[in-house]
C-alpha cells in the first residue's frame, strides 16, 4: 500500500480524534478556557494547533520536495517537543479523567505512526527540486484541508483564552486577600472541589488556615490543591479526638440539569442532607466540638415570586410548599441539629453566584452568540452575588459569630448583592458589556415543557435582600450588576 496515502488516512483519523478531545474534554468536561491555571496549557495547545493546521492543509494536496522536506522534518520535531511539553504541563496542573488519558494515548500512537510514515518519504522528496508538488486525493484531501481550517480556528480560540486568563489572573491578584481569622484554625470543608469550594479552599490556605476536605474523590482533590489539604472520603476517617474548629458545608449535587423526576429529587436531597447528617454525627461523637458550622443553603428557600410581585424577601420570610423550598428547608434543619451539641450554626442562603464558573457562563452563552434577550416575560427578579463577595461574606460571618457573646443559634444570612435586577435588565446589561444585541426573546412555554418544575428556577424569581449581612456591617465589593459583570468579562 502507498505509505504516503496511509499516512494521510492516519492524519484524517488524527483530525477526528483531536476534534473529539477538544470539544468533549477541553471545552465541556474540563472547561479549560475558563480554568484558572490552564493558561500555559492553552498557549501550548495554540502553538500545536498552528503546526497541525500547516500539516493538514500543506499535506492535503501537496508533496514537499527538496529543501521543503527538511522544513517538514523540522515541523515534525517541533510537534514532538510541544507534545511532550504538553504532557508535563498537564500532569503538573490537573488530574486528567480516564477518557482524556486514553484519548491522548491513542492520539500519540496515531500521530507517531503518520509522522514515521511521512518521514519514510523524505529521502525521495529530498532529491527532487525544491517545490510544492500537487498530489490530490479527492475527498480525503478536502477533509484534511477542512481539518486544517478547524484546528486553526481552535488554536485561535485557545490563544485568545490564554490571553484572557492572563488578564483575569492580573485582576484577581489586584483583589485584597480574604482574611478569615487572626490565628490559624483547623477547618473542615465539604463541596471543596466545586466552583465556590475551590476558591474558598484556596483563600483559606492563603490566609494560613489548616484545611481538611471531605470529598468523594480524594485523589482528584489532592491534585487540585497540590497536596496542601488533607482529604477524607468519609467522616469515619476523622477520629473523635481530632480537633476541628470550623466546618464549612457546601456539599450538594448540581440543582440545574436533569429533569426533576422523583429519583432526581431523591438524589438532590441525599447529596445535601446525607453529607450534613454525617457531619452532625461526627460532631455528636467529637471530644472537642467545633466552634462554628457554616452551612450552605439557597434563596430557593423562599420559593417563587410571581412576575410583577415587587415585595422584598428577608431572612424572616417564610418558605413555600414546593420542592425547592422543601429541599432548602430540610437541608437547613439537618444542619441545625448540630445546635444540640452546643455548636453555633449559620445558614448561608446563596443567590445566583456570579463567577467564571457556575451558572454565569451558561447565562452569558446565548448573549455571546448574539441571541440574548428576555427569558419568559423578563420581569422575574434575579438575586445574585459576586463570588468574591461570597468568600468575603463567609469570612465576615465567621469572625462576627466567633466574636459574639453567647451562643447565637439558628441565624440565617441571605448572600445576595444590594442591587436586585430583573432578568431583562441582566440580559441588557450583559449584552452592552459584551457588545452584542440583547433583544431576542425566549418564550417560557417550551422551557416548561422541556424542564418541567425545574423551569421555575429560570422563569420565576425572588427579590431577596441581604438584610442581616448589611446590618452586621458587611460592605460589598460588587454591590451593582455592572461592576460585577465588568470584573468577570
Amino acid at each position: 500500500m502507498n505509505t504516503h496515502l496511509l499516512a494521510l488516512q492516519l492524519m484524517a483519523a488524527q483530525g477526528i480524534l483531536g476534534a473529539f478531545d477538544t470539544l468533549y474534554h477541553h471545552e465541556l468536561t474540563e472547561s479549560l478556557p475558563q480554568r484558572l491555571g490552564a493558561r500555559r496549557e492553552l498557549a501550548i495547545h495554540a502553538l500545536r494547533a498552528v503546526i497541525y493546521s500547516v500539516l493538514f492543509i500543506g499535506l492535503s494536496c501537496w508533496e514537499w520536495h527538496g529543501v521543503w522536506a527538511l522544513v517538514l522534518l523540522a515541523i515534525f520535531g517541533m510537534e514532538i517537543i510541544l507534545t511532550l511539553w504538553d504532557f508535563v504541563v498537564e500532569d503538573k496542573t490537573r488530574l486528567l479523567p480516564a477518557t482524556e488519558r486514553v484519548t491522548h494515548t491513542v492520539l500519540a500512537i496515531n500521530g507517531g505512526a503518520f509522522i514515521m510514515l511521512l518521514i519514510l518519504n523524505t529521502p525521495a522528496w529530498l532529491v527532487q527540486p525544491a517545490a510544492f508538488t500537487w498530489n490530490g486525493h479527492g475527498f480525503l484531501s478536502v477533509f484534511l484541508a477542512l481539518c486544517g481550517i478547524g484546528v486553526g480556528l481552535s488554536g485561535m480560540r485557545d490563544a485568545f483564552a490564554a490571553y484572557q486568563l492572563g488578564g483575569i489572573e492580573m485582576k484577581d491578584k489586584a483583589l485584597p486577600a480574604v482574611h478569615f481569622c487572626d490565628s490559624a484554625q483547623s477547618v473542615l470543608v465539604t463541596g471543596a472541589t466545586g466552583f465556590i469550594g475551590q476558591l474558598l479552599v484556596r483563600a483559606l490556605l492563603a490566609d494560613g488556615q489548616r484545611v481538611t476536605i471531605l470529598t468523594r474523590d480524594p485523589k482528584r482533590a489532592a491534585w487540585i490543591f497540590e497536596g496542601k489539604v488533607r482529604c477524607l472520603r468519609t467522616m469515619s476517617e476523622l477520629a473523635p479526638d481530632e480537633a476541628i474548629d470550623v466546618i464549612i458545608n457546601l456539599a450538594g449535587a448540581r440543582i440545574l440539569g436533569w429533569r426533576w423526576t422523583a429519583a432526581r429529587k431523591a438524589t438532590l436531597l441525599a447529596s445535601r442532607i446525607g453529607v450534613t447528617d454525617s457531619l452532625v454525627g461526627w460532631i455528636a461523637a467529637a471530644q472537642r466540638k467545633p466552634k462554628l458550622l457554616l452551612s450552605a443553603s439557597a434563596i430557593g428557600y423562599y420559593g417563587i415570586q410571581p412576575q410583577g410581585d415587587d415585595a422584598v424577601l428577608t431572612e424572616d420570610s417564610p418558605p413555600q410548599e414546593i420542592f425547592m423550598s422543601q429541599l432548602c428547608r430540610e437541608w437547613e434543619l439537618a444542619a441545625q441539629a448540630a445546635e444540640v451539641h452546643g455548636v453555633r450554626v449559620v445558614r448561608m442562603r446563596f443567590g445566583v453566584v456570579f463567577g467564571r464558573q457556575g451558572a454565569l457562563p451558561m447565562m452569558l452563552l446565548p448573549i455571546r452568540l448574539g441571541l440574548g434577550g428576555p427569558l419568559g416575560g423578563g420581569r422575574q427578579w434575579l438575586s445574585w452575588i459576586h463570588v468574591h463577595d461570597v468568600l468575603r461574606g463567609i469570612a465576615h460571618v465567621w469572625k462576627a459569630q466567633l466574636q459574639a457573646d453567647g451562643v447565637q443559634q439558628g441565624k440565617a444570612f441571605n448572600f445576595v448583592a444590594p442591587e436586585t435586577v430583573t432578568q431583562k435588565q441582566f440580559s441588557q446589561t450583559a449584552a452592552q458589556l459584551i457588545h452584542r444585541p440583547g433583544f431576542f426573546p425566549t418564550p417560557g412555554l417550551p422551557m416548561r415543557l422541556a424542564m418541567g418544575e425545574q423551569a421555575d428556577l429560570l422563569l420565576e424569581g425572588q427579590r431577596v435582600a441581604s438584610a442581616r449581612l448589611l446590618a452586621s456591617g458587611f460592605a460589598f465589593t460588587y454591590p451593582d450588576l455592572r461592576s460585577a459583570l465588568h470584573s468577570l468579562l
